[in-house]
């Protein structure tokens, strides 16, 4: 293939393998935000393949070109489950777990985003545009700046961006904001994240910032703007709506209720099992109403999928053994013959099932910590059509900035979410119409699609900036 004038960057490729050998698409919001831009730009995806030590050409998949980096074991071992998530991860999410700094760490992180820059600078055409995604590859802005002047380069960050007093514990603070500031356009979740790295671009590299624009010093003595600024991602909202409105997903809806007993009220948990979605904080509140008589087995039933995450990570072997003894406690207390208090699913379920539980769901509880945004709270926003169900949200996510027709709640005042639990068990059907309505505006205004829009169109305006 020729080279491409748009170049995605991200830590995978939009593909996993089938059982026959073959690929096909992965689920998630990225993929669909980019997958048609990227046809009508005949675009190119560098990324991992997702297995260690799989060394493969690039191929053309559904209209877009891929480029795979091969990782080896180490590799997989130093720059993803090491630097990128138990340095990273828990730095940038407020220290809820302690990082690790390892100096080898560090340099396969150097290594492996050398590797991606230069697979980005081989696969883009003259005056392309190369967007790069997220914390794994905070160095390949700058990377693909001193090897291809000629590109506009974007960088969006999915996760948080920590205040600088968390920031400035890691060693490597200066590489990683020069880095990032090789990108034309720095996206973040929130205000709060842009305004974070703006300081730390002041504070490193004494920048000069204003606005959301910080000068750059060019290598050959030439300044630039890059600009900073929040971008919220999305979801496709409309892939949602079609199947919530499937008969087939809303029978089994119901037929997920009547599998619980047909309780008064179900409340919904759905996270990736990590320590920053407050899994713990959640359990807590819902142990403590039944202890109470605020609840009862009877009246309410939670229902907890905690998606396996990172299991060869310490921090999240040990989260999952205090989530299966506290989810055990709570139902060896409180269970009947006929009800259980908290469904545990450890395990992933396909698109289809997620929509069924967010249809029979009553309560959609989101406890994050921190989070970037949270695209579960958007999720079961779009699907509910009927106008019905309660979002108790934590301000703590990037969504609680959009969706303030959420009962927003902080997840460490656990009286604060009991209460925040009953009200929207309590919450009579008009209020619940009013907010849902709200809420689905939002949602169904700023979908996916108008993200990456969004973002492009900021990268269109910086390359003409910096042309003239």
């Amino acid at each position: 293939m020729d080279r491409a004038d748009l170049v995605v960057v991200a830590n995978r490729l939009p593909v996993d393998r089938d059982d026959d050998g073959g690929w096909r698409t992965s689920p998630g919001g990225l993929v669909a935000a980019l997958e048609p831009v990227m046809r009508r730009a005949d675009g190119a995806w560098v990324g991992w393949p997702g297995k260690p030590d799989m060394a493969l050409e690039p191929f053309d998949f559904d209209g877009v070109h891929l480029v795979p980096v091969t990782l080896s074991a180490q590799d997989v071992a130093e720059y993803y489950e090491g630097f990128s998530n138990d340095t990273i991860w828990p730095l940038y999410h407020d220290v809820i777990a302690a990082p690790r700094y390892r100096r080898e760490w560090w340099n396969t992180y150097v290594e492996v985003n050398r590797r991606f820059a230069e697979a980005a600078v081989d696969a883009a055409a003259e005056g392309a545009t190369v967007w790069v995604q997220d914390y794994q590859l905070q160095l390949v802005p700058k990377m693909v700046r001193e090897r291809r002047p000629d590109v506009t380069i974007g960088y969006f960050h999915h996760i948080p961006f920590p205040a600088y007093g968390l920031f400035s514990q890691l060693p490597w603070r200066r590489q990683v904001v020069e880095g990032l500031l090789g990108a034309d356009v720095i996206g973040f979740q929130r205000p709060a994240d842009a305004s974070n790295f703006a300081r730390a671009a002041r504070r490193q590299l004494r920048s000069q910032t204003r606005a959301g624009g910080i000068q750059v010093q060019n290598d050959d003595g030439s300044t630039r703007v890059a600009i900073a600024k929040a971008f919220p991602i999305s979801i496709d909202a409309s892939s949602y709506i079609e199947l919530a409105q499937r008969e087939d997903v809303r029978a089994r809806a119901a037929e997920i209720r009547a599998d619980l007993g047909n309780p008064e009220k179900i409340l919904l948990g759905v996270d990736r099992l990590d320590y920053t979605k407050g899994i713990r904080h959640r359990l807590k509140a819902f142990g403590e109403l039944l202890r109470d008589g605020r609840l009862s087995v009877e009246r309410a039933t939670l229902v907890q999928v905690a998606s396996p995450s990172r299991e060869r990570v310490d921090a999240y072997v040990q989260l999952r053994d205090e989530i299966e003894l506290m989810v055990g406690r709570i139902n060896g207390t409180y269970d009947t013959m006929e009800h259980t208090a908290i469904r545990y699913l450890h395990q992933a379920f396909p698109r289809e099932e997620m929509v069924a539980l967010y249809l029979a769901a009553d309560v959609m509880l989101v406890t994050s910590l921190r989070d970037g945004m949270n695209l579960v709270a958007k999720e079961y926003v779009a699907t509910r059509t009927d106008n019905r169900g309660v979002l108790v949200l934590s301000e703590f996510t990037g969504a609680a900035d959009e969706l303030s027709s959420a009962i927003q709640i902080n997840p460490h005042d656990i009286e604060g979410v009991k209460d925040a639990v009953m009200r929207a068990v309590d919450m009579a059907p008009a209020e619940q119409g009013r907010r849902m309505r709200s809420l689905r505006k939002r949602v169904l205004e700023h979908d996916v699609a108008a993200w990456s829009r969004d973002f492009l169109d900021a990268l269109a305006q910086a390359r003409k900036a910096n042309a003239s």
